[in-house]
């Protein structure tokens, strides 16, 4: 089955990155894991995966990131625009973009084959699918991981880095992060924007996030779907210098 375009996402932010530095880099998907460059790894886990036919590097330097690509034929290196959001709506509103689309990131170091068709399997048919990972499961595979945690009635998430794109209509998930994003990192800000009602029963805990997702999915005419990952590890990504260490010792055996 090769039915995917997978997006991996390797941009860079503006100005000079310390944690790239630090590993005598300039940019963050360059940095060694494991004796790697980091976008290498989720690139040639996508490269084996079954599901996927295609893989498209999104980045501002495509040159020097194809430079540490796998040496193969359905994968290249391509400019992004400015910021992620815009990125994606080019792609979601280009009439020769071919569905469905997986989403996922350089630093997802960690990402298998195993998890790329636990993904996909799951997500297939849904106009936009986010992989998560409960708490509970992710805690008592690392019990020392520290995680940015979204709390809801019955569970705590954190975000897998991974999304699916399966219509042209999930454009305008993209459109309302688009709005928004330059106040990403003020998480109410996005909530409030969806409305009201999930305001409200994201404050006091009242949804479930299954709930909350049909409730976006309804404001937006959407089927949105939550893919909770069978790994745990999939939360894993390599931000910060203790995601590297984490990262690197799993990979090595050693965690």
């Amino acid at each position: 089955m090769t039915g995917w375009t997978a997006l991996l996402l390797a941009g860079s932010r503006p100005g000079r990155d310390a944690f790239a530095d630090a590993h005598g880099v300039d940019l963050k998907a360059l940095i060694p894991v494991g004796g790697v460059p980091m976008v290498a790894r989720p690139a040639a886990a996508l490269l084996k995966s079954r599901e996927i036919g295609r893989v498209r590097v999104l980045t501002q330097q495509p040159e020097r990131i194809a430079a540490v690509l796998p040496d193969d034929p359905r994968v290249g290196a391509e400019p992004s625009k400015g910021t992620i959001a815009a990125t994606l709506d080019s792609i979601l509103g280009d009439p020769a973009t071919a569905y469905p689309l997986l989403v996922t990131t350089a630093d997802h170091a960690l990402l298998d084959e195993a998890m790329i068709a636990d993904f996909c399997t799951r997500a297939n048919g849904a106009d936009l699918a986010i992989g998560v990972v409960e708490r509970q499961a992710l805690t008592a595979r690392l019990p020392q991981t520290q995680r940015t945690w979204l709390r809801f009635r019955a569970g705590a998430y954190s975000g897998a880095n991974l999304f699916a794109f399966g219509s042209p209509k999930a454009a305008k998930a993209v459109a309302l992060w688009r709005s928004v994003e330059q106040d990403r990192k003020k998480g109410w800000r996005m909530i409030a924007a969806l409305g009201p009602l999930v305001l409200i029963g994201a404050v006091l805990r009242l949804r479930t996030l299954d709930q909350t997702l049909a409730s976006v999915g309804r404001r937006l005419g959407l089927d949105i779907r939550k893919v909770e990952m069978k790994n745990p590890l999939a939360a894993v990504d390599v931000d910060k210098p203790s995601d590297h260490e984490l990262a690197t010792a799993i990979i090595e055996g050693r965690a």
